[in-house]
């Protein structure tokens, strides 16, 4: 038996328990009843609630190796009430994909995190997990001329830097970051390749571009860690910047990017 998966149905069973037992059977519609040996709910009250078989939740709570489907997860996690991040860390521990990620990538950034930008003063931009900018400040738009410094321009930065003339001109290094772009997008979509935006996107870019598709076949995966990039733009010439990736709290499907004068 894998140790690692042995420790991650524990978890799973350790957390099922105490958020069930959490749960106060009258702030969810259920008579209190008589004596109950246990705080919160039964485990029948809540496979009731969640439409899941008493046998199979049971078996969950004990730690077997039961097969558990995102469907079953999510009505599991609407059962007992859980937060985002609650539901998060469920589907984590039982290694599964939450049917609700796909939705949450589209949806506009938070006010929060526009203010973010706002105030940053280097050229700063959000990506979601297909890599379309989401929100960027007036100096992100200021510095990608061609792709956020017009209206009409395609947003998604993994086009740009294939389909886009401008990006070509734009970036003085164009293959060898050309490459690493590829590279760093397989990564940060590892996790979504079944997603149909994603295989689209990676479709029509793979016909469309022949370095894209040479580069993709080579498989090559690296993290978006940042670095030296540099820049030919039209109108201040040569720049450089140190470039900063970073995750969001509680946002992972979307990426905060800066770019640090050097």
């Amino acid at each position: 038996m894998d140790p690692e998966n042995l420790s991650r149905r524990d978890a799973l069973a350790s957390f099922l328990r105490v958020q069930r037992e959490k749960l106060a059977p009258a702030g969810i519609g259920l008579a209190a009843g008589g004596r109950r040996r246990t705080p919160g709910l039964r485990r029948e009250e809540l496979a009731q609630l969640a439409g899941l078989s008493v046998t199979w939740y049971t078996w969950i709570e004990q730690g077997r190796e039961v097969s558990v489907s995102p469907a079953a997860l999510a009505r599991l996690a609407a059962a007992l009430r859980l937060d985002r991040a609650g539901r998060a860390y469920l589907f984590a521990l039982a290694g599964k994909r939450d049917p609700d990620e796909a939705g949450a990538a589209r949806d506009d950034p938070p006010p929060a995190i526009l203010a973010c930008l706002r105030a940053i003063r280097a050229p700063a931009y959000v990506l979601d997990r297909s890599w379309e900018a989401r929100a960027w400040n007036e100096e992100a738009e200021h510095l990608f001329a061609g792709w956020l410094d017009h209206p009409a321009a395609d947003r998604n930065l993994l086009r740009f830097i294939f389909l886009a003339p401008a990006a070509r001109a734009l970036i003085p290094d164009w293959e060898a970051r050309a490459r690493r772009v590829a590279a760093e997008f397989r990564a940060a979509s590892s996790a979504h390749l079944d997603d149909p935006v994603i295989l689209g996107l990676v479709a029509g870019v793979r016909r469309q571009s022949p370095e894209f598709a040479r580069f993709w076949d080579e498989h090559f995966v690296l993290a978006r860690e940042g670095g030296a990039r540099t820049f030919r733009h039209p109108r201040d010439g040569f720049l450089r910047y140190e470039q900063v990736s970073l995750s969001l709290s509680f946002h992972p499907e979307l990426t905060l990017t800066m770019l640090v004068a050097d």
